[in-house]
């Protein structure tokens, strides 16, 4: 799994049990309809329950639950560690690749920054909802 796969599912899938009464109500509701019957009726539901994912919103709600004092809006170290990730420079520099950054993988402040934006970027372009001033 990709470092950047790992970011995105560390914070995609927080959401998971706040989904999950949801899906236990479904679940519930179906009880008295024929196992085909409910099958279609989640795979039905399952496209309705598709909301994007507030990222400002899930990282804040980690960053409070954090012992650390976490800067996760502006370094890439600190996002990583936020959700439980190795933020070394090997890390990065992995991540780095995946992204597709063209500069000196030196862990300097420029490459943490780009990678920051960039990661924001990719968890817009992949359904996240994400402030403006993050992907600046």
């Amino acid at each position: 799994m990709s470092i950047f796969s790992k970011i995105f599912d560390k914070i995609f899938h927080r959401t998971d049990a706040a989904d999950a009464p949801t899906g236990a109500a479904t679940t519930a509701a179906a009880g008295g309809v024929a196992a085909g019957q409910a099958a279609d009726a989640a795979s039905a539901a399952a496209p309705a329950a598709v909301q994007p994912v507030d990222v400002e919103a899930v990282l804040t709600a980690m960053a409070a639950n954090n012992p650390q004092k976490l800067n996760w809006r502006t370094s890439i170290v600190d996002l990583m560690k936020l959700v439980g990730m190795e933020s070394s420079l090997a890390e990065r520099k992995e991540l780095a690749t995946e992204l597709g950054y063209s500069g000196a993988k030196d862990g300097s402040a420029e490459m943490n920054i780009w990678l920051h934006k960039a990661v924001m970027k990719k968890m817009a372009e992949n359904g996240g909802k994400v402030p403006a001033e993050l992907l600046d």
